[in-house]
């Protein structure tokens, strides 16, 4: 799978019926029920998380170009990806539109009409939305590509910068609590001054490792200061009555979450989902024969309403098939747990059921303890794939003071830990020089510390990261 992950991938995603890449247009996909089902349970854990302290809003599409080209630094980091309407019908348009390729400049002009004294503050308003960027390089599903149909930006408002860097370290927190949901690790980094986003101070990155030994950023947390208050006149009144310009933030993730749930997880069989987001927390294999064939499905349809009475997804797979093709395509899909229940399981009370993270049988008693032991079982794949995927994200790191043994340990399938003085000259010396992308600061080392810079000699700041990234 590592060698050949890209053709896994793609197969998965096909098997799997996640997406269809076959849209006639190059980077945009059609999700497909299975992967939608996925999609939504995402959404839905995201939503929980982000409705307990931020309102969800929805805002146009299209962008006048004016508004982008109001903070230069911002769309200049977007110039060459931004899709342009010109034409409304058959008649040229007075003003170029973009389609959002980020919601910045398209929310913040609003937020100047609605902000005006510190009572209004803090604001912080979060949006679901499709976004779109012309990407030059090669295109991969849910990965690298020209609609991001999964982008989730949440944008926050402050009356002093106090108040907006703690909310960047709340929303570092968040992210950490929706990545473990989901079973997925990460490195948390300060990106370096050339990587940062557009227009802000600093910026907090997500990223994980997949298994062709690539790093993948799944989310973003930036802080924004003034820059885009001062752009778009977003002042408000102080206690004093005195007028001030306010701080923001915001951070956003994308498809990229579900091409990670499928790529951390994912065997050589197939996907392996979280029971968190999976379409179906246990699928029933009846095993049916004429003369048997009322009783034992009658049977499934009771152990099905007993698990959905406490909130476990179930699917009975009753089609027409032989009962190994369908224990393929459950493999394939991921289904936490599977159930095989025929008509000598009813005549012994009992069933055997598989975890897919594991394929591990057991054999279950069919009585009124089989709902809590399902239950039991889920949370103990949820532990076990969390575990699993952390531990392994671990024994991934590697340390070296040498920078001629960053690109050895990299093709390893490493992500490389180094001491770096913090300097952008080094920095961009040291991508130069190596090939790779420097993640960012994984943390700061203490003063009081005799650790020298992998390629200056002098005295390190920082223990930073170094990988082959997507």
């Amino acid at each position: 799978m590592v060698e050949n992950f890209s053709e896994w991938f793609h197969e998965i995603l096909d098997k799997g019926n996640i997406i269809d890449s076959r849209y006639p247009i190059k980077g945009m996909s059609v999700w497909l029920p299975y992967g939608f089902q996925i999609r939504k349970y995402t959404l839905e854990l995201l939503k929980d998380l982000f409705d307990k302290e931020h309102e969800e809003v929805l805002f146009p599409l299209l962008v006048p170009e004016e508004e982008l080209a109001k903070e230069g630094i911002h769309v200049k980091g977007f110039e060459e990806e931004v899709y342009w309407v010109t034409q409304g019908g058959n008649k040229e348009l007075n003003e170029k539109l973009a389609l959002r390729p980020t919601s910045e400049t398209a929310i913040y002009p609003m937020f100047s009409l609605w902000i005006r004294s510190h009572i209004d503050l803090p604001m912080k308003y979060y949006q679901i939305v499709n976004t779109f960027r012309y990407e030059t390089k090669h295109t991969r599903p849910l990965i690298r590509v020209r609609e991001i149909s999964t982008f989730k930006e949440a944008h926050t408002v402050h009356a002093s910068q106090a108040e907006c860097n703690q909310q960047v370290e709340d929303a570092v927190e968040l992210y950490k609590e929706f990545f473990d949901y989901l079973g997925i690790p990460y490195f948390i980094s300060k990106r370096p001054e050339w990587d940062k986003f557009p227009g802000a101070d600093y910026t907090m990155a997500f990223d994980t490792l997949m298994p062709d030994g690539k790093t993948l950023q799944i989310g973003t947390v930036h802080n924004l200061g003034q820059t885009f208050a001062k752009t778009f006149d977003i002042t408000f009144e102080n206690e004093k009555g005195a007028h001030e310009y306010a701080y923001q933030s915001c951070y956003g993730l994308s498809d990229r979450v579900i091409a990670t749930i499928i790529g951390v997880h994912g065997d050589e069989k197939g996907l392996v989902l979280p029971p968190t987001v999976s379409p179906n927390h246990l699928t029933i294999i009846p095993i049916l024969f004429k003369d048997s064939k009322d009783k034992v499905l009658e049977k499934c349809m009771q152990i099905k309403e007993d698990l959905e009475s406490e909130g476990i997804r179930v699917y009975i797979d009753d089609r027409d098939m032989r009962p190994g093709k369908k224990f393929f395509d459950w493999e394939v899909k991921g289904t936490p747990l599977r159930l095989e229940i025929g008509p000598k399981d009813l005549e012994n009370n009992k069933t055997s059921i598989t975890r897919r993270d594991t394929l591990e049988k057991t054999e279950l008693e069919l009585n009124d303890e089989l709902t809590e032991a399902i239950k039991a079982m889920l949370m103990t794949i949820d532990i076990d794939m969390s575990s699993k995927a952390f531990e392994k994200l671990e024994n991934s790191i590697a340390y070296t003071e040498n920078i001629d043994e960053i690109d050895g340990l990299i093709k390893e399938g490493k992500v490389v830990a180094f001491n770096w003085d913090g300097k952008n000259p080094t920095g961009e010396a040291i991508e130069e020089e190596t090939g790779y992308d420097i993640l960012g600061i994984h943390k700061e080392l203490d003063d009081a510390s005799d650790k020298l810079c992998i390629y200056s000699g002098e005295k390190a700041k920082y223990l930073a990261l170094i990988a082959k990234t997507y």
